[in-house]
């Protein structure tokens, strides 16, 4: 018979081993100790130390629980200083290769920056407010989500959408508005993708939209992708847009109903509003699918906290389901939602028609 006491214990155990095996993965990832690995080969903790600026004590003992845990392999050798240690090719699309769509070490950079804030947080809990906002930083903002917007958003899902698809490829230049865009790269993806639209990036953060038009630059699209500091709630905004695309920050917005109004009031004939939000069952259960676990835990710690400073928030979380988006759209006068038929192991698509 299994002991539930004993089972939650151990579930807590090993939890806490991850969590700490993720800080870990955080100090690789900042110090570039996988990047040097991978780029100059098996190193000792001396060498490794000598390749990034580091202390050597602090590395050798990085290099023996990454061996211990199976994250490096090692050639075991009597003196621990002696000892050689590698980054199995296998692990470099995961802890190296940020261009790869199976780079994993963000998610330990979101657990350091998630834990930022718990202080606050759990006054934020007794009094019903929002935790303050953190020094802007750029670290692991577009990590999780960069290299699959420019794999697939432009060359699979978005032609998915036939005439969305058509759209975007006709002759006469199609307008995207791109409302949460943070860094940009949902932007510059659709950009890279429709060789003849133009693509107006949103985003409150002033400091995200900064970076965004220095890599537009970068890139060589400045001249097709702008990007303007604007709330997406703001009734004010103008233009008219053949495509609104809201990209896994709609359940952010602190007033999303708002946020739809605008993005119905700028569209144009025949435009649609498309939502890529969390892949969340359609209603609540008990226990969930280890999926929806992971997007209440984002929820708790930082999606909701996020939104709970506008005195008129609709506390959405990061849990929307499908009966809380029809409302929001038809409160904001859409017709209907449709589920778009593109399947993704974390994402769904919804397309709101006017």
């Amino acid at each position: 018979m299994t002991d539930p006491t004993g089972a939650l214990a151990d579930r807590l155990f090993r939890d806490a081993a991850g969590a700490l095996e993720l800080y870990t993965i955080h100090l690789g990832d900042r110090l570039g100790l996988y990047r040097a690995l991978h780029e100059d080969g098996p190193a000792t903790s001396g060498e490794l130390a000598a390749r990034t600026g580091t202390n050597e004590r602090y590395v050798r003992e990085w290099l023996e629980h990454h061996a211990a845990s199976g994250l490096l392999e090692v050639d075991v050798a009597t003196d621990p200083l002696a000892r050689r240690f590698s980054l199995p090719a296998a692990h470099i699309p995961v802890l190296v290769d940020r261009d790869d769509v199976r780079f994993g070490a963000y998610r330990a950079i979101d657990i350091v920056r998630a834990a930022r804030p718990m202080p606050d947080l759990v006054d934020a809990f007794r009094h019903g407010t929002a935790p303050p906002p953190l020094p802007w930083e750029p670290e692991g903002r577009a990590a999780d989500n960069r290299a699959v917007y420019l794999a697939y958003l432009g060359n699979e899902w978005l032609p998915a959408i036939a005439d969305i698809d058509r759209r975007l490829r006709a002759e006469q230049p199609a307008r995207v508005a791109d409302f949460a865009c943070g860094l940009g790269w949902s932007s510059i993806a659709i950009a890279r993708a429709y060789r003849l639209v133009t693509v107006c990036g949103f985003d409150l953060d002033a400091a995200a939209i900064a970076s965004a038009v220095d890599t537009a630059a970068a890139e060589g699209l400045a001249d097709r992708v702008s990007f303007t500091v604007a709330d997406a709630a703001d009734p004010g905004l103008d233009g008219r847009f053949d495509l609104v695309t809201i990209l896994e920050g709609f359940h952010d917005m602190a007033r999303p109903v708002e946020a739809l109004r605008a993005a119905r009031t700028i569209l144009a004939d025949g435009g649609s509003v498309l939502i890529i939000d969390e892949r969340v069952a359609d209603a609540f259960t008990a226990p969930a699918h280890d999926l929806e676990r992971y997007h209440y835990s984002w929820s708790v710690v930082s999606c909701l906290p996020g939104a709970m400073g506008d005195p008129k928030t609709a506390a959405t979380g990061a849990v929307m389901r499908i009966g809380t988006l029809r409302r929001y759209a038809a409160e904001a006068g859409f017709r209907s939602v449709e589920v778009l038929p593109i399947d993704t192991p974390e994402w769904r698509f919804y397309r709101l028609h006017p």
